[in-house]
């Protein structure tokens, strides 16, 4: 069977029109220039006619056979060798023959978290990447290759999905994680075998939504949620069943520049003054549109509001802001477009347009929002004060914030827009859920983005994630191991190097102390074979994707290097161990440390506060001892606790030798 044959095939059977009892298909993995790990017995599988023979062959002289079992499914497994290639594979099946090419054999590692895995190369302007344009320029690795998961989520385990294996190229890294691209580029410079990267990432989710439903019912406080998405699953199907009557857009195939605009959603006269908005509903503004009726939801939504401006500002130009707006917008004032951001990563900046006075001839100002959200909150979701109209240069002003008509007219799911435009208020006739279920929720990605790559040989896996618990850090110390040994168990590896990211500081609000959450990570380095690389001296209090992801990936590969590889490397900085109380000081002592301390000074201070038995904090004085801290107040006859770097926003003072810094840490157990 020729390529194009196959993938017609193995489409079409993905649509259900084929039977399962004709059904060929490999594993999504499966494919042209993948990386199979080196030295394993790495399973193969897929589906197939029941009864018949499967015969794999390998270019490297190993082979397996077996038979598709009664439910179609079918796995072997196979002998690689040690780093090298290009091979071939050859998979028989009921008559045909389906030969893989340019297969490398080397090192496979999984790559998953939220946005600060996801974020690509390229970066999400106006969050950049460190000297992004030049490491795309160099990032020609052919014997690096990468597969990108598509986004997608599902409430039940799904054996499929979307992704394809591509050489490192200045085209192909760009959209790829800059962590990942990074922390393989390390291993590859030092290793000097074929690197495989498996990027299953999606910005802004939870840890829960990355561990399976066998692992979460271990936890009581979810038996109500997954009874509910349980119910859910099948009124989804309802749903998908229901979206797929409209013209599907698949954003995958657009370019990564301008790949949000030129959309069309059969929804051009929303903008029109003379549009009759009626039979919309309502929604008060400013706000994340998760918080109302209508939900979890990604995709287009178009909001239009009118107003009264007095005539003294008739054919003047006027000054349109809303504040930020989750993700990409288009503005119209009386049908005319006044400004737009249509690119991703602008869900910060401050919409603010000038309309000119041509447009302002009547007191009636019609203002047409068209939002498009792809994934997260969604909305236009500042202050109140930051949504208003006034006359450019004055301070005159008229609120917009209130009650606005809106109308969803796409739906966006797994990088698929199923459009079903304004005619007909559509949106107000789809089938509703007895629970939001999107990427956010419990199981979602585990079941759609893990499973389908389960058990795939693995060197291990680095993750990049947190951000989205820190609401929560207690509960976070039983998810995340609970999640690394669900992932050892799925991939047949009880001890699957694991190694992860510290979240990095971030001014989070008074409302969120992200130090708990750390804390909650630094605690997870008790689960064995597990690294952390710590991330506090190169973060940005005030924005939570930082720039310097160089450093972020050659901090985790140096883990592996030592870990996996035994090169002889400085991997981790300091971590605390003990401490000892003395009438006038504490003495800390920590691992990691064999060469010694380096305290660096910082205009706000070394981040030490000691607490006597009042337990209230003060700034402590640091001395270094070798590879010990000494810590005092004179104020504080006898100290009883230190904690170092214990803010949202602190901003690492310790140091080893190598220039690795200590992750925050406290010495007493006190609730807060």
């Amino acid at each position: 069977m020729n390529r194009i044959l196959l993938t017609f095939f193995l489409v079409v059977c993905s649509q259900g029109v084929l039977s399962q009892e004709s059904m060929f298909r490999l594993a999504p993995l499966f494919g042209d220039s993948m990386v199979l790990q080196q030295k394993s017995a790495v399973p193969v599988w897929g589906r197939g006619t029941p009864g018949s023979d499967i015969v794999v062959r390998s270019s490297w002289k190993k082979e397996g056979t077996t038979k598709v079992g009664p439910d179609g499914s079918w796995k072997l497994k196979i002998t690689t060798p040690a780093a090298g290639g290009p091979y071939e594979i050859e998979i028989r099946h009921d008559g045909t023959t389906l030969t893989l090419k340019n297969i490398l054999i080397g090192e496979v590692w999984l790559c998953s978290g939220q946005s600060n895995m996801e974020m690509p190369l390229q970066g999400w302007p106006p969050d950049t990447v460190l000297h992004s344009t030049d490491e795309i320029k160099h990032a020609t690795y052919p014997n690096i290759r990468l597969f990108k998961v598509k986004r997608t989520y599902s409430p039940v385990l799904e054996s499929n999905c979307s992704g394809q294996w591509l050489q490192c190229s200045p085209v192909t890294s760009e959209t790829f994680s800059a962590t990942a691209y990074f922390f393989g580029r390390n291993l590859y410079e030092n290793l000097h075998v074929p690197v495989g990267l498996i990027l299953s990432s999606w910005g802004g989710t939870p840890v829960e939504a990355w561990t399976s439903r066998e692992y979460l019912s271990r936890i009581p406080e979810y038996d109500s949620t997954l009874r509910a998405i349980s119910v859910t699953a099948e009124a989804m199907k309802v749903q998908m069943d229901w979206l797929r009557q409209f013209p599907l857009i698949d954003m995958s195939l657009r370019p990564s520049s301008g790949k949000w605009q030129t959309l069309s959603f059969q929804d051009e006269d929303c903008a029109s003054p003379q549009f009759n908005d009626s039979a919309w509903p309502i929604m008060r503004l400013p706000t994340l549109w998760e918080r109302t009726d209508m939900g979890e939801f990604d995709g287009v939504v178009w909001f239009r509001k009118e107003i009264t401006i007095p005539v003294a500002w008739l054919h003047t130009d006027l000054v349109v802001e809303l504040g930020p707006i989750d993700d990409m917008d288009i503005t119209y004032v009386n049908g005319q477009r006044v400004g737009a951001h249509e690119s991703e990563g602008m869900w910060k900046a401050d919409r603010v347009y000038t309309v000119p006075k041509n447009l302002v001839d009547t007191t009636a100002l019609r203002i047409a929002v068209r939002v498009i959200d792809n994934g997260g909150g969604g909305g236009i979701y500042g202050p109140p004060a930051s949504m208003s109209v006034h006359p450019a240069g004055q301070d005159a002003r008229l609120s917009l914030a209130g009650d606005w008509k809106f109308l969803p007219v796409a739906d966006y799911r797994g990088d698929n827009l199923f459009v079903y435009g304004a005619k007909g208020e559509q949106y107000l006739k789809r089938p509703k859920l007895p629970m939001d279920f999107s990427a956010y929720s419990p199981t979602a990605l585990y079941n759609s983005m893990i499973a389908p790559l389960v058990p795939f040989s693995l060197a291990g896996a680095i993750w990049y994630q947190g951000e989205s618990n820190t609401k929560d850090p207690q509960r976070y110390r039983k998810l995340f191991p609970l999640m690394i040994e669900n992932w050892r168990d799925a991939f047949a590896a009880p001890v699957l190097p694991f190694y992860f990211v510290q979240i990095a500081p971030y001014e989070y609000g008074t409302l969120t102390e992200s130090q708990f959450l750390r804390e909650a990570q630094f605690a997870t380095l008790a689960v064995k074979n597990t690294g952390m690389a710590v991330t506090m001296d190169i973060g940005n209090v005030r924005n939570i994707h930082p720039a310097n992801k160089q450093e972020v990936g050659r901090r985790l590969a140096l883990w592996a290097l030592k870990r996996n590889y035994g090169k002889d490397v400085v991997y981790s900085g300091p971590l605390y161990r003990s401490s000892r109380r003395y009438k006038d000081r504490m003495e800390l002592s920590f691992d990691q440390a064999q060469n010694g301390l380096v305290l660096v000074g910082r205009e706000e201070g070394n981040g030490f506060q000691i607490a006597g038995e009042d337990r209230v904090f003060k700034s402590a004085d640091v001395r270094v001892k070798g590879a010990t801290l000494v810590v005092s107040n004179p104020d504080i006859a006898n100290p009883i606790a230190v904690r170092y770097g214990f803010t949202n926003t602190s901003q690492a003072t310790l140091f080893n030798t190598a220039g690795l810094p200590a992750p925050s840490f406290r010495t007493d157990d006190w609730s807060r």
